[in-house]
């Protein structure tokens, strides 16, 4: 079914409480068991590279995980801080809370279209942002949020692409607030450093460095495709440190090249 006749008939599984301005608020999207996976495929899971994640790493339907060392094929060298859980009982029912949250993601009514602009370079603040087809994110995306209540929402149509070495920081930065709503499959570019949940219908893929803080890598009915890669379902403080001094470095010299080209 097309993604916006599905939204037609999506019944939010949780409640907009206020649309203040541009702030957009909500109670809990994901379900308890969904919450706690890093990664969730809904045919398999394979990492190559010393991939580290924070959280639970499972499938459903699919049962099949590779490159991670604790689960049924125990062959390295990825590591997880939760537990695996391979089609059953529980994957399952995070499996379609999945298919709610990206239901109920649907059905919400845009603040903002976004087709056709490239991410990189923009300051947002909370809301709704549509984009009809795809999405693309090359160099920085500011998310300016000073309400830890806020939610960002990205209705993305078809595919999210994001360069190498592309950037999502969020003035605050120890919330679990952004939620990326893919309508086919995601891919995160080589080096990226990301922000939020990532609910794709289809298939996601972090190439070689890509890193996802205070997010997840959630795919209904494809494959998470692993890399060398870092996922945190709650970020660490020094990360992100580390990143705001980088991105500041970056600022002060291309402020200085300009300068000294003029």
């Amino acid at each position: 079914m097309n993604k916006k006749l599905k939204s037609l008939f999506a019944i939010p599984l949780f409640a907009i409480l206020s649309y203040g301005s541009s702030h957009v608020f909500a109670v809990p999207i994901l379900g308890q068991e969904l919450s706690s996976f890093a990664v969730l495929g809904g045919s398999t899971v394979t990492n190559t590279g010393p991939t580290i994640l924070t959280g639970n790493l499972g499938t459903s339907p699919g049962s099949a995980i590779t490159g991670f060392f604790g689960t049924n094929e125990n062959d390295g060298p990825g590591v997880f801080s939760g537990t695996a859980y391979q089609a059953v009982p529980f994957s399952s029912t995070a499996h379609n809370q999945l298919g709610d949250a990206i239901s109920s993601l649907d059905g919400l009514a845009f603040t903002s279209d976004l087709t056709g602009q490239d991410l990189g370079g923009l300051t947002l603040n909370p809301g709704v942002y549509n984009f009809d087809t795809s999405a693309q994110l090359t160099g920085i995306l500011n998310l300016n949020n000073s309400d830890p209540n806020a939610i960002f929402v990205f209705n993305i149509g078809t595919t999210l692409t994001t360069a190498s070495g592309s950037i999502v920081i969020e003035t605050n930065s120890f919330v679990d607030n952004v939620f990326w709503n893919v309508g086919s499959s995601a891919t995160l570019g080589t080096n990226s450093f990301f922000k939020g949940n990532i609910l794709a219908d289809q298939s996601i893929t972090l190439t070689t460095g890509a890193t996802i803080i205070h997010g997840r890598a959630l795919a209904h009915n494809g494959a998470v495709t692993m890399d060398t890669n870092q996922i945190s379902v709650v970020p660490e403080p020094q990360t992100y440190a580390m990143l705001l001094a980088g991105i500041s470095l970056l600022g002060f010299m291309v402020h200085r090249r300009k300068a000294t080209a003029v």
